[in-house]
Parts: structure tokens; sequence; C-alpha cells
């Protein structure tokens, strides 16, 4: 094995044993509520302050940090039943899609206001009007943010998300909703699956059952969004130089394609007990913490200083708002 390949292999598994101290660290009393994801970034982006980027591994980082991001996006799909959507949610999925437009909406209109960077913004409001860090990671290739912007992203949605999960289990008892109704509030409003089942899982099995199907119907909207983003950004580059031109998001077609195996074929053609599932779900969770370490590894904290905290209060007031929204449309 040549030196390049080794270090290539190296980089990959640096970013898999940042992923396992983030794990560790999320054991952590007062980690464990921001989760592995964030932990991870969290000590990404402390060993690029302290030690700087670790050049000799960089092809297997960026590796981890593109290639590994694609196919946990990937696999994402298998958590979406597209026919429990169509079958269950279509009246949950027309509010989904006001959810998205409104948090992208406001983002927007609130960056622009705060002079907030357009790029973090952006991939904020997709990821509380959509779900979190995987629409994130999505989107941001389609805009073509920058990989410290990918990881603000991530790092932000996941602690902000993480406070209102809480915020929602302390309210729950107080505001004077039924339990189907707190559900489809969480579902339609929390920035992660995760985050939806914190939030839900308290007020009993229907509560959270509703709570994830409205979630899935957010997800389910990735696609037809990152169409959307698509044909603008191509409208966008239309007369400009070559280099500019948008390339098609080939994992988007992975992700239709393991929802649909998942929807209709595993359990159905296919048995498939629920530790497989669980498996699959863990590797899939650890495939996208390895790439963001990837991407955490890019950010400054300097720059984190200067363009995180209107991005941040942007963010904090539309997640707000739309918690409020969801409450009064259910």
């Amino acid at each position: 094995m040549n030196q390049k390949k080794s270090m290539w292999i190296a980089g990959i598994a640096f970013t898999f044993f940042i992923a396992f101290l983030g794990f560790l660290l999320a054991k952590v009393p007062g980690f464990n509520h921001i989760g592995q994801l964030a932990s991870a970034i969290i000590i990404a982006v402390a060993y690029r302050q302290f030690f700087g980027y670790p050049e000799a591994l960089r092809g297997g980082i960026t590796f981890s940090s593109k290639k590994l991001l694609r196919l946990a996006i990937i696999l994402y799909g298998l958590k979406l039943n597209i026919d429990v959507v169509f079958r269950d949610g279509l009246g949950l999925l027309a509010r989904d899609v006001l959810v998205i437009a409104f948090a992208i909406g406001l983002m927007v209109l609130l960056a622009k206001w705060l002079k907030a960077d357009k790029s973090i913004s952006m991939l904020l409001g997709v990821g509380t009007g959509v779900c979190g860090a995987a629409a994130i990671a999505a989107v941001a290739p389609i805009i073509k943010a920058k990989d410290e912007d990918t990881a603000i992203g991530v790092g932000i949605i996941a602690m902000l998300g993480t406070v209102f999960a809480i915020g929602y289990t302390v309210l729950r008892p107080i505001v004077p909703l039924l339990p189907t109704e707190y559900g489809i509030w969480s579902g339609m409003s929390l920035h992660e699956l995760a985050h939806v089942a914190i939030a839900a899982a308290p007020a009993g099995e229907d509560a959270l059952a509703i709570a994830l199907l409205a979630k899935l119907g957010r997800v389910f909207l990735l696609v037809p969004l990152c169409f959307i983003f698509i044909y603008f950004m191509k409208r966008k580059s239309k007369g400009e130089e070559g280099q500019n031109k948008i390339e098609f998001p080939w994992f988007l077609v992975g992700f239709i394609a393991m929802s649909l195996f998942g929807s209709y074929v595993l359990g159905r053609l296919i048995p498939v007990s629920d530790s497989v599932m669980a498996g699959i779900s863990t590797a899939t969770t650890w495939l996208l913490t390895a790439a963001m370490v990837g991407l955490g590894l890019n950010v400054s904290l300097k720059d984190l200083r200067e363009r995180a905290m209107r991005p941040l209060i942007a963010v904090t007031i539309t997640s707000i708002c739309l918690s409020v929204l969801v409450y009064f449309i259910i």
C-alpha cells in the first residue's frame, strides 16, 4: 500500500475517531442533550483551533465530508416511509408545505434585515423548515455553500433544536392541547427527527406516532424542495462561465430509491427485523457524524463569531414564530 493511499485511509479513520469522541462526549451530562452529531462538530472545531487543519490527512477528510455525506443522505431515505405519508399523512402534508415555505421565507427576510450571512441563513432556513442536518447537507452542494457554512448550520440546528425539544416537554403539561394535537405541533415545528421523538414521546404512543408522521411529510418534501433550488440556481447561473454550472445531485436519486425500497420492499418482499433497521439507522448516524467532522475541521472560530451570530438570532426568531404558527393551524 503506497503512502498516499495510507494517508487517505488515515484521514477517513481520523473523522471516525473524532466521531467516536463525539459519541463519548454525548454521554456526559449536559452534552447528552445535544447529541453525538453536535458534540463531534464541537470537538472538530476545537481541534482545528488548537492544532490547525491536518493537511496530511486532507484527502481522507475530504472523502468523508463529500462522499460519506452523500451516502448518509442516501441511507437516510430508509427513514422515509412514502406509503405511510400518502396513506395517512396527506392532510398533514399540505400544512408541511406551509411550514417549509414560512421557515425559509421568514429566514430570508430576517437575514436581509439583520444583514446576516446569506449562505448560512439559507441553510438554517432549510434545516428549520425540513429536517435539520440532513436537509442542510442535501441543499448545501446545490447552493454551493462552503464546507464551513454547512458545519456551522448543522451545529446551530442541532443545538437550537435540542433547546426547543426540551422546551416543548416543559410546556406540554401547560399548553391546552390533546396528546395527538401536541404530537402534530411537535412534528410540524421541531427541527430533527430526534428532536421530535424527544418532545413527543412523553405524551404517549399516539402522540409520538402522529408526530413522526408529520415530520416524515417534511422529510418527503425535501426532494421537491431540492429540485426547486436546482431550478433557481440554474437560472441564477445562466449565462455565466461553465465552471458555475449546477451539477445534478445524483445522491437525491439514491435517497428516493432507498425511500421506495424501504417503503415497498423491506418488510414486505424482504423480511427485516427491527434490530437490522436499527443497525442501519445507527450506521447512517455514524456516517453523517464522520462527514460533519470533516466539515467542522474547516471552521475558523474567528469566522464563526463574525458570521454565525446574526444567523443564530434570525433562526431563533424563525423557530419561535414557526412554533406559534403551527400551534394555531393544528
